[in-house]
C-alpha cells in the first residue's frame, strides 16, 4: 500500500479481483503464492495432476508428505494458510474444450501455469471470445519467456506469436530457479493489469536466459 502505483486503491481493485490459473506446478506455484501474498480476493486453481517427488525441486508449494495427493487440493490448503482472506477455489480436472467456457469465463483474467501447447491454444481461443486478459509464460532448463495476449487497443493472441504449435520439446528438464523468475514476472503482470500501472507486456514478448542473465523483449 505503500507504493504509489498501487496504494490503497489498488489493494482494494486487488481484493475485488477474480484472477483464474492454469496449472498449479512448476510456474504455478509461485505465481499462486505471489497472487494470494498480493491479496487477490479470488484464486481459481486448475490442475488434474498429483504431488510427484520428482517436481519438488521447483514445485515449491508442496512437501514430500503429500506425493501422491491431488495438486489443486494441496495448493488450496498452502495458499489459505499463506493468506486466509483469500478465497481460494480450486479446480481437481484438466482445462477442456467441454469447461474451459465456463472456467474462465467465471474470473477477469486468465494465467497460464501449464506446461502443453494444447491447451495454451484453448486458453487464448476462450479468453479471446470472452474478452478475458491472457497471462502467458513458459519455460525449458534455464530460459523463460512472458508474454500479455487480449489487452489493450489493438490486442495480440498467443496465435499471432505461434500460429502454429512448435515441436514438443524432447527434455523438460530445468532447474527450479527458472520458473521462479518467470513465475514472479507472470504474477506481477497480474498485478500490473488489476491495479492499471504498466505498461504491461501486452503485444510484447520478454525472455530471459539465467545462464547469462540476458533478456530482451521484442514487440510483435
Amino acid at each position: 500500500m505503500g507504493l504509489p502505483e498501487i496504494g490503497e486503491s489498488g489493494q482494494k481493485k486487488l481484493r475485488a479481483a477474480r484472477v483464474l490459473l492454469v496449472g498449479v506446478g512448476g510456474l504455478g506455484a509461485p505465481i499462486s503464492l505471489y497472487l494470494a501474498g498480493a491479496g487477490v480476493g479470488r484464486l481459481g486453481i486448475v490442475d488434474d495432476d498429483v504431488v510427484s517427488v520428482s517436481n519438488l525441486h521447483r514445485q515449491v508449494l508442496y512437501a514430500e508428505a503429500e506425493v501422491g495427493q491431488p495438486k489443486a487440493l494441496q495448493a488450496a490448503s498452502r495458499l489459505r494458510a499463506l493468506n486466509s482472506e483469500v478465497e481460494v477455489v480450486p479446480y481437481a480436472c484438466r482445462l477442456t474444450e467441454e469447461n474451459a467456457e465456463c472456467l474462465i469465463g467465471d474470473y477477469d483474467l486468465v494465467v497460464d501455469g501449464c506446461d502443453n501447447y494444447a491447451t495454451r491454444y484453448l486458453i487464448d481461443d476462450v479468453a479471446r471470445r470472452l474478452g478475458k486478459p491472457y497471462v502467458y509464460g513458459a519455460v525449458s532448463g534455464y530460459e523463460g519467456q512472458a508474454a500479455v495476449f487480449n489487452v489493450g487497443d489493438s490486442p495480440r493472441h498467443y496465435r499471432d506469436l505461434y500460429p502454429d504449435a512448435p515441436p514438443a520439446p524432447t527434455d523438460r528438464s530445468l532447474v527450479g530457479m527458472t520458473p521462479a523468475v518467470v513465475g514472479g514476472v507472470l504474477a506481477h503482470e497480474v498485478v500490473k493489469i488489476i491495479c492499471g500501472y504498466g505498461p504491461t507486456l501486452a503485444g510484447r514478448l520478454w525472455t530471459i536466459d539465467l545462464r547469462t542473465l540476458q533478456s530482451f523483449t521484442l514487440d510483435f
